[in-house]
């Protein structure tokens, strides 16, 4: 595999470890972005946030640059085989019980690059091959092509650590068909690269084998416009006519009701059937097994974030991307601020998590049921006037 870093070309794979965490190259008509710290499975960090928003800004006004395509950095130094695992959240817990500003300016200039993603007037194709979550899919769902692979692990899994679904994960899990996004919000299940496709996150499917070769021709194939980039991506997908896993079963019906309670309340009634009174073509998501995974999920998340969550999604049905992102940049400062330090579940649910990983955070509340409306309504109120918020150039 080889690299080029403006006109110098890089033979040996191994040199990528001694390059910046983002490495932007052009060649031919292209703009080519690798996520360059497989160590955090490319993590995103505030300079990477910004590195990013620069190198697409300026290609965005370069007419020599037709189009732009983006990849991870897998663990073994090579390419492809990891995307972005998210933000990086242990720099979230410690920047939150320090004060540290920055936390404050990564949200707003990450929130800024999702919506520059979305509304690039260029093509961009995000190549989600291994583990696309939380950030990574704030930089991959606004691409106007998102390539997905067998080995593709692409969830929200925010609410394990008493976060929410935030990057835009209100505007593009909403927009699911039925009631996925509700179900993909609240649980944060990893799905695969086919149900992505089925479900609306992804917009085709290639073995990842396939991936260098989709990147080399895309770098070395003289282009005319970016159009034809886009349309040449679109015939190395692969169709999938067997087996696809798009069927919804319950989940609709569950997802779509009022309230975590009820939804619980529902999980645990499917639980409770006999295996035999649930057709075999349903399955996998209305099986008595499923339910009670997923009800067993629920209650290891945050009771307080859930029933944000919830109201999350719902809102962000109705609004458009810049009105979402402007609503989590408000939820995100309240996260961290309505119970500041280490009362606040965020901080409390990243502690448990992935710094001292004894996996059993102490949630307040405790319980689903002593959730209140009047602690979860702060959430949405905005602690800036419209004319002073931190995004409202956005839109």
């Amino acid at each position: 595999m080889k690299f080029w870093l403006g006109d110098n070309e890089v033979n040996d794979v191994t040199m990528m470890t001694a390059l910046p965490e983002v490495v932007l190259t052009c060649q031919g008509r292209m703009g080519l972005v690798t996520l360059n710290r497989p160590q955090a499975l490319n993590a995103l960090s505030l300079d990477m946030v910004r590195t990013l928003t620069e190198g697409l800004l300026a290609w965005r006004d370069d007419p020599q640059v037709l189009a732009v395509a983006l990849r991870g950095m897998g663990k073994a130094a090579t390419p492809f085989g990891a995307f972005c695992a998210g933000g990086d959240i242990r720099y979230f817990h410690q920047a939150a019980l320090d004060g540290n500003p920055t936390l404050e300016d990564f949200f707003t200039e990450e929130y800024t690059l999702n919506h520059l993603i979305h509304t690039y007037p260029k093509p961009l194709f995000a190549m989600m091959d291994g583990i696309v979550m939380g950030g990574g899919m704030g930089i991959a769902q606004g691409a106007s092509l998102r390539l997905v692979t067998e080995r593709t692990k692409m969830a929200m899994p925010e609410t394990a650590i008493g976060l929410f679904p935030d990057v835009g994960g209100g505007y593009f899990l909403s927009r699911a068909p039925g009631r996925i996004g509700e179900y993909l919000a609240l649980t944060g299940e990893v799905i695969g690269g086919r149900q992505a496709v089925a479900w609306g996150l992804a917009d085709g499917y290639v073995e990842s084998q396939q991936l260098p070769n989709i990147w080399a021709k895309l770098a070395n194939t003289p282009l005319e416009t970016g159009d034809a980039a886009e349309h040449w991506v679109t015939t190395q997908f692969i169709a999938d006519h067997t087996n696809r896993p798009g069927a919804r079963g319950l989940i609709d019906a569950i997802f779509s009701l009022e309230s975590v309670a009820a939804i619980l309340h529902a999980l645990d009634a499917v639980a409770a059937q006999p295996a035999t009174a649930v057709p075999a073509p349903t399955l996998p998501y209305s099986s008595p097994a499923w339910a009670a995974a997923t009800a067993a999920t629920l209650r290891q998340r945050s009771p307080l974030m859930l029933h944000v969550v919830l109201e999350q999604i719902r809102r962000a049905r109705h609004i458009g991307l810049a009105a979402d992102l402007r609503m989590e940049r408000d939820m995100v400062r309240h996260c961290f601020q309505l119970r500041s330090g280490a009362a606040s579940e965020t901080v409390e649910g990243i502690r448990a998590l992935a710094v001292d990983k004894d996996h059993s955070p102490q949630w307040n509340p405790s319980q689903i049921e002593a959730v209140t409306p009047e602690m979860v309504a702060p959430f949405f109120v905005s602690p800036w006037p419209a004319h002073a918020h931190p995004l409202r150039h956005l839109g």
